[in-house]
C-alpha cells in the first residue's frame, strides 16, 4: 500500500549557504536598533544575541538564543485580556463552529504571533535573497490552489516558529504562511506583504483573498495575517480563516475581522490571482444568496429588484401592478410564495421570504414556473392538478360559527397547503372553528390587510386569492 509522505520541518544548520539564510545571517548581525529604522525582527534577533553570548547556546541557522527562549511549538499563548488559560483550539472536536464571535472570542489565544523577516526560500537553489515574484509579474494562482496550499499546512499541522522552515522553504510563522499561500518567490512579513496585493473592500472579499494587520509601531505587537475562505453566516459577521498561529496551522470560524484588532485589519486581493479582476468589484455571478435580511418588511436594496426581476420571468409578473423595484413590497412576497408552492413547497418553506434554495432557483433557471393565473394550486407543480378556474365562492354565509359544509374543509386544506395552517390542532374539517378563522387572519393579513379587511372570515377576494 502506498504510503503518504511525511512532512518534516527543519531548522537551518548554522553553516547552510542558501541565500535565505545567508541574508537571514547578515540581518541578524547588522540589524539597527528600531528607533533608528532597523527592522524590528532582526532587532529581537540582535538583542538576543547579545543578551545569550554567556551562555554560548548557539541555534540553527546562526541565531544566538539562551536555551530558556528558544520557541516551544507547543506553548500556548496567554492572548487576548479574559482568555481562559488551556482554551480548546480549533482542532478541539467539541469546538462549535457556529458560536457567536462574543463567546469564542473570550477564549481563543489571539496570534500571538512574532515573525521572521524577508528573505528567500530556504533551501532553493538559485534563489536569489530577496523575494522572488515582483509586483509587474506576480505567479498566477487560481483562488482554488491558494486555498489547497493553505489547507496542506493545515493538514500538517505545521507548528508555529519565527525561526524554522517547512520543507517547501517557507517560514513557519503568520507572514510566512500566507508567502506559501500565495506562491511568492521568498518569505514576506507583514511589513511587506500588502505590495503584492491591491486594497479591497469587505464587501469584495473572495477566498483566497488577505486580510492584514501590521502594527508599525510596534511590529511585534498584534501583527498578523489570515487568508480568508469564504463567509461562515449571512450577516459576514464570521468568516473562515486559514491561518498559522501557535500551536499549529489551523482553519476556524473567526470573527471580522479578527478576535482583536479587528477594525485594524485591511484586506488585499493578491495581484496575480486568476478568476477575478486584482482589486475590481466582485464579480457578480448573480447566484450568490445575499441573506435574509435583504429580503422582507423594511428591505430597499437591488437584490429586491432583482428577485422581482427573475419572479417576473417565472410567471409572477401579474403579482406587480408596478414595478418590481427596490423596496420590498407585499407583491414580492406574493410572487415569492407563489413560486415557492409551484415547486411542491408548504409551510415555512412556503412563506414568500426568499431563502437559500428559493433564490438559487430563481437565479439559476431551475424549478418550475408559476401557473398562470385561475390555474390550481397544483397545476405547474407536478400535482396534476385541474387547469380551471379557482372553484366558485361558496358565500359567507357558509362561514360562521356552527356552520358545516364541504367549502368549509376545502378552505382549511387550501389554507394548510398556502402554509397557514398552524392553527389547526386536528383537521382541517367541515365545521366551522376558531381554528378556522385564525388561519385566515393571518392570510388576510399576510396580504397586507388589517382591521374589518383581516377578521378571519374568507370574502370573495380571500377566496380569490387564496385559491389563485
Amino acid at each position: 500500500m502506498e504510503v503518504a509522505p511525511v512532512f518534516d520541518e527543519f531548522d537551518p544548520e548554522s553553516d547552510c549557504d542558501c541565500p535565505g539564510c545567508i541574508q537571514r545571517r547578515r540581518a541578524m548581525a547588522q540589524a539597527l536598533p528600531v528607533s533608528l529604522g532597523g527592522h524590528p525582527a532582526a532587532h529581537g534577533a540582535r538583542r538576543a544575541l547579545v543578551v545569550a553570548a554567556a551562555a554560548g547556546t548557539v541555534l540553527g541557522g546562526g541565531q544566538v538564543l539562551p536555551a530558556a527562549a528558544a520557541p516551544d511549538a507547543g506553548q500556548r499563548p496567554a492572548g487576548p485580556p479574559g482568555a481562559v488559560p488551556g482554551a480548546p483550539s480549533d482542532e478541539d472536536p467539541g469546538a462549535d463552529p457556529g458560536a457567536t464571535p462574543g463567546a469564542d472570542a473570550r477564549v481563543d489565544p489571539g496570534p500571538g504571533t512574532p515573525q521572521g523577516g524577508t528573505s528567500g526560500l530556504h533551501g532553493a537553489p538559485g534563489a536569489s535573497g530577496t523575494p522572488g515574484p515582483t509586483e509587474a509579474a506576480p505567479r498566477p494562482m487560481t483562488r482554488t490552489a491558494i486555498l489547497a496550499r493553505a489547507a496542506t499546512w493545515v493538514s500538517a499541522k505545521v507548528p508555529y516558529s519565527m525561526s524554522k522552515y517547512w520543507t517547501d522553504g517557507y517560514r513557519q510563522d503568520c507572514s510566512g504562511f500566507v508567502s506559501m499561500a500565495w506562491n511568492l518567490g521568498g518569505n514576506e512579513w507583514t511589513g511587506s506583504l500588502a505590495k503584492y496585493g491591491v486594497r479591497i473592500t469587505k464587501e469584495q472579499l473572495q477566498p483566497g483573498d488577505m486580510l492584514l494587520f501590521h502594527n508599525p509601531a510596534n511590529p511585534e505587537k498584534g501583527s498578523h495575517v489570515t487568508i480568508f475562505a469564504g463567509w461562515a453566516n449571512t450577516a459576514r459577521t464570521q468568516y473562515i480563516a486559514y491561518e498559522q498561529t501557535r500551536p499549529h496551522a489551523r482553519k476556524q470560524t473567526t470573527p471580522y475581522a479578527y478576535w482583536s484588532n479587528g477594525s485594524r485589519y485591511l484586506a488585499y486581493r493578491y495581484k496575480g490571482v486568476t478568476g477575478g479582476a486584482p482589486g475590481g468589484a466582485r464579480p457578480s455571478t448573480g447566484t450568490a444568496y445575499p441573506g435574509a435580511g435583504s429580503f422582507g418588511p423594511g428591505a430597499n436594496n437591488k437584490y429586491v429588484t432583482q428577485l422581482g426581476k427573475a419572479l417576473v420571468k417565472r410567471g409572477g409578473g401579474r403579482f406587480y401592478t408596478s414595478g418590481p423595484g427596490p423596496r420590498w413590497t407585499d407583491a414580492d412576497r406574493r410572487a415569492t410564495q407563489a413560486f415557492q408552492l409551484a415547486q411542491g413547497w408548504k409551510g415555512k418553506d412556503a412563506d414568500g421570504l426568499p431563502g437559500p434554495a428559493t433564490w438559487s432557483y430563481l437565479m439559476t433557471g431551475k424549478g418550475r414556473d408559476i401557473p398562470r393565473a385561475g390555474a390550481g394550486a397544483g397545476a405547474g407543480a407536478g400535482a396534476g392538478g385541474s387547469q380551471g378556474r379557482a372553484p366558485a365562492y361558496p358565500g359567507s354565509g357558509v362561514f360562521r360559527p356552527g356552520q358545516s359544509s364541504p367549502s368549509v374543509e376545502k378552505l382549511g386544506r387550501q389554507l394548510v397547503k398556502k402554509g397557514f395552517g398552524k392553527h389547526y390542532a386536528r383537521g382541517p374539517g367541515p365545521q366551522w372553528s376558531e381554528s378556522d378563522r385564525r388561519n385566515v387572519e393571518a392570510f388576510q393579513r399576510s396580504q397586507g390587510w388589517r382591521g374589518t379587511a383581516a377578521d378571519g372570515y374568507p370574502g370573495p377576494e380571500t377566496w380569490r386569492r387564496l385559491f389563485a
